[in-house]
């Protein structure tokens, strides 16, 4: 037997009740879930999955499982099944109570707390299962271990029954069956596959070979998605990089480990000019970054610029490459797993370990280094790669300095087509993109001109995914917007000072609008993106008929896909014996007056507007770049795969 396995066999004797330890009790759960799971909306809701899926991914990462099965029932509720050790089944010391009811019925009991069950864990707080037990009406849990099948069922956080054995078996695991409380949700109860797919998956990649499954039983809608990835991040780094055309075919791959912290790094570097780089601490994704990103970006920044000097590609009288510069381009994923990770905030999105920065730096500095002397073509197109960016970054300098003197990147001098509003209150001010300037001129006359600016905006813009940073500051309209919100742009972006809470994309219902509309959207994720992750971007949703009654319009049918079932709806309702009401076809926002714009589409009693959000950041950079990048096959493919018959009205 190996070292690794002694110790392995050694963790699993040890894993028993008396690591199962009791913090405090279960009260309050049921009258303050937004306290233990966000809220209770839909994300709260599919928040209860992930509590149940991190016991079992702890045992994975503890060397144990090697297989989850999700299951969305046909009663919409849910099956968690691993082939772990099973959650101890013997009496836990200060409970007296079975370890596996102790774990589902008292807040902050698990083997998370002293390091004895696990060495790295997800699930920091040991409220999971206990949470989701509170939060359900229903759960029993089957527990196979030591030959016997275990059995225990609860009701809305109270046991049942005594937990009791049902039978023999010869496999080990534990299986979580839940159905979540419609009087906590009362949004919704219904699962989303998609959304549980995507995290699936993530783990996926993250847990390099284990394999874990998502299956919806639900009639009518049955699926089913198998994830493995032998590859781990590296082929998380291949699917974000599907549709891009990459400088080197085989994304670098490194990893380490230093007190007990390991670090993994997958990155490759593509043709484009936008960064994405995904960090994660023991499974966690943290959005906002911290220690174990700013180790990498510090490492990376100067091991290039080591490698450029020694080896004649940076000459003495260039200046380093910045940090921007050497990632422009990058795709990266970050994974490092911690025994005791801090996180900044309740929300876990940042790392905030010290120690991290310099176990990172050092780890990925040491192993990319000898990247670089292995693989000197590779590392040439990096140095190449990092020397463009670097001048077009003196270009775009420039040019904005140019634009400073001209028009000026400043509040003080706002763009001379912005017709702004008189408020200074950003939380109640709306800023309204408008395509045209007869739309802008109706926009302007039938506003509220406290709290609304319009910004017309002439024919399309760039696209801004095909673009560098010097050509995307010589284009007149998207200066425009940056200025107008006030929120700078690069690195110097601060979405603190936006001038608007609210940036509304109002362009017309045809092709055209639509176009307008995905280029606006492009420029806002790519450039602007902490405005879309406020939640400040929206879509106005003007009418796209009016039905008539003689030369007074008695409704408006908004777009949606039930807006020819509505128009014939009002078009009967109107009817008066032989006189049917006449219907007015809305191509274009400058068909309609000041008066019928405002009551449609911009007073905030009446009006319909779509927020924009990134739920899954890797898979919008996917659809962006299929969308407005470079290559024309995936394109294509996605126009054949998606595409329906329509009779276009252009």
């Amino acid at each position: 037997m190996t070292e690794e396995n002694k110790n392995l066999a050694e963790l699993a004797k040890e894993y028993d009740a008396s690591q199962i330890q009791v913090l405090e009790g279960l009260e309050a759960v049921r009258m303050r879930p937004g306290m233990y799971i966000g809220s209770t909306s839909k994300e709260g809701l599919h928040h209860l999955v992930w509590e149940i899926v991190d016991n079992s991914i702890d045992e994975a990462l503890a060397g144990f499982a090697t297989h989850i099965e999700v299951f969305i029932e046909k009663d919409n509720s849910i099956t968690v099944v691993d082939d772990g050790r099973g959650i101890p089944v013997d009496i836990q010391e200060k409970t007296g109570r079975p370890a596996v009811e102790t774990v589902f019925t008292v807040l902050h009991a698990g083997g998370k707390f002293g390091g004895g069950g696990y060495k790295v864990s997800g699930g920091l707080h040991g409220v999971g299962s206990s949470v989701v037990n509170a939060l359900s009406t229903q759960l029993d849990v089957s527990v196979y271990r030591d030959g016997k099948i275990h059995y225990q069922e609860y009701r809305r956080g109270h046991v049942v029954d005594d937990l009791k054995v049902i039978g023999d078996t010869d496999r080990h695991g534990t299986t979580v069956h839940f159905t979540p409380d419609g009087e906590i949700f009362t949004e919704t109860t219904v699962f989303d596959f998609d959304k549980l797919a995507k995290r699936i998956q993530e783990l996926a990649f993250l847990n390099r070979g284990l394999r874990i499954s998502i299956t919806d039983k639900r009639e009518g809608i049955e699926q089913e998605q198998h994830y493995h990835y032998e590859g781990g991040i590296s082929s998380y780094v291949e699917f974000i990089n599907e549709n891009k055309d990459v400088i080197f075919d085989t994304p670098i791959y490194t990893d380490g480990e230093m007190d007990g912290i390991s670090v993994e790094v997958a990155m490759q570097y593509t043709t484009g000019y936008h960064e994405t780089v995904m960090s994660f601490a023991n499974n966690i994704h943290t959005h906002e970054g911290g220690t174990h990103e700013q180790g990498f970006r510090t490492a990376l920044t100067r091991v290039i610029n080591d490698y450029a000097r020694q080896n004649k590609l940076l000459k003495e009288k260039d200046d380093n490459l910045t940090g921007d510069d050497v990632r422009e381009g990058l795709t990266a994923v970050i994974s490092v797993k911690h025994p005791n990770p801090q996180f900044e905030g309740q929300t876990k999105t940042k790392l905030g370990n010290s120690e991290v920065v310099k176990i990172t730096n050092r780890l990925f500095s040491d192993a990319f280094g000898r990247f670089l002397l292995e693989n000197p073509q590779i590392a040439k197109k990096i140095v190449e790669k990092g020397i463009l960016a670097s001048k077009a970054r003196i270009a775009a300098k420039r040019a904005r300095e140019v634009t400073r003197k001209k028009s000026g990147l400043e509040i003080s001098n706002l763009p001379g087509k912005l017709a702004d509003c008189s408020s200074n209150d950003a939380t109640m001010n709306e800023l309204f993109i408008v395509e045209g300037d007869s739309a802008g001129g109706s926009a302007k006359s039938g506003r509220d001109r406290e709290h609304q600016a319009i910004l017309p905006i002439r024919g399309k813009i760039l696209n801004v995914e095909k673009a560098s940073m010097d050509k995307i500051l010589a284009n007149e309209e998207i200066r425009s917007l940056f200025t107008a919100m006030g929120t700078g742009f690069g690195a110097d972006f601060d979405v603190t000072k936006a001038r608007y809470h609210k940036l509304v994309i109002m362009t017309d219902a045809d092709v055209d609008g639509a176009h307008i509309r995905t280029l606006l959207l492009t420029l806002i994720y790519r450039f602007m993106r902490p405005v879309l992750e406020a939640g400040y971007v929206y879509i106005a949703q003007p009418p796209i008929y009016g039905v008539k009654v003689g030369s007074e319009i008695k409704e408006y049918i908004q777009p949606g896909a039930n807006q020819e079932v509505e128009l014939q709806a009002a078009i009967e309702r109107y009817s008066n014996g032989r006189s049917k009401p006449s219907v007015q076809r809305y191509k274009g926002l400058g068909e309609m007056d000041d008066h019928q714009l405002w009551a449609t589409t911009m007073d905030p009693e009446n009006r319909l507007m779509a927020r924009v959000s990134v739920d899954d950041a890797a898979e919008a950079d996917k659809i962006f770049d299929m969308l407005m990048g470079d290559k024309v096959e995936p394109r294509r493919e996605f126009i054949e795969e998606n595409a329906v018959y329509s009779t276009l009205d252009i």
